[in-house]
């Protein structure tokens, strides 16, 4: 292993060397490194190995730990403030000592109690685990691999005017339009989404549900199902509200209307001043 070195602000999988009263050293390559005592599993023993995360404390040693960040080195994560100073801010990232943002990376004010989407990396002159807020320039640019209608992971991160900023798998951005999103959505918290077009400009138009023939037909037959059930009629029009028609059918009003379209082309509906008619099998 004289070839490995330690990835600092990363999970490593390192030997247990020595076992002492206030914890375990483990063999971080170059150096030995400690972990703490409440960190250490039990029934632990010299020349097991251990998958540990490596951080630096607040004397600047590295140090080895069982819990769970909130993101890791070379990842975007949701984060919030814990407090502010002049030099900077210092995030929550679920370990003891908080992840520094300096002042000069923060894209606006960042305030105590408000979450902000950084990027969690390594300050190259002092080797410290810092995140910056300027996530721009830690996105990728070749958008290439991405396709239209492919589904993706996504992580909202910012309202703006025109809907919600989103991360797409820890790689790109794109947004969610304010007049296509029929359900609460919360920032921080990961969720499906679909890659809706790919613009000329390389800007990324973003769905909550998939684009395709497949799901404009199952809009279709739940929109008849529900016909059916409520007796042939159902009082929606085209100047119904799109949030009651997402809380009533599950669909946005675009799907709503494409599945109106369906039923009519197929004769299996009416439209009249007061709603929706199935139309009698003869």
């Amino acid at each position: 292993m004289a070839n490995r070195s330690l990835r600092m602000g990363q999970y490593n999988r390192l030997k247990v060397i020595k076992q002492l009263d206030f914890g375990i050293y483990l063999d971080g390559y170059e150096d030995e490194i400690l972990m703490p005592t409440q960190y250490v599993p039990a029934d632990v023993e010299i020349g097991d190995f251990l998958d540990v995360f490596i951080y630096r404390d607040s004397e600047d040693r590295a140090i080895a730990t069982s819990l769970e960040p909130y993101g890791t080195v070379g990842e975007f994560a949701y984060l919030t403030v814990n407090a502010a100073t002049p030099l900077g801010v210092f995030l929550d990232w679920g370990l003891p000592k908080d992840l520094f943002v300096p002042f000069k990376q923060q894209r606006e004010n960042m305030v105590v109690g408000k979450s902000f989407l950084v990027f969690i990396h390594l300050d190259t002159q002092t080797d410290r685990i810092v995140a910056s807020a300027k996530i721009e320039r830690f996105l990728e640019e070749d958008v290439s691999e991405l396709s239209e209608g492919m589904q993706v992971d996504l992580l909202p991160y910012e309202y703006t005017d025109m809907g919600i900023k989103s991360l797409i798998n820890q790689r790109y951005m794109g947004v969610l339009y304010r007049d296509e999103v029929f359900k609460p959505i919360e920032l921080g918290k990961p969720t499906i989404g679909f890659i809706k077009k790919i613009r000329s400009d390389q800007k990324i138009d973003l769905a909550l549900t998939e684009q395709s023939y497949n799901r404009i037909e199952g809009s279709k037959s739940d929109l008849y199902d529900k016909l059916q059930a409520a007796n042939g009629f159902l009082p929606f029009t085209d100047k119904s509200d799109p949030a009651l028609i997402y809380r009533t059918f599950g669909m946005s009003k675009k799907d709503f209307k494409k599945a109106v379209g369906g039923l009519l082309k197929e004769k299996k509906i009416t439209l009249k001043e007061d709603g929706i008619h199935a139309i009698s099998p003869q």
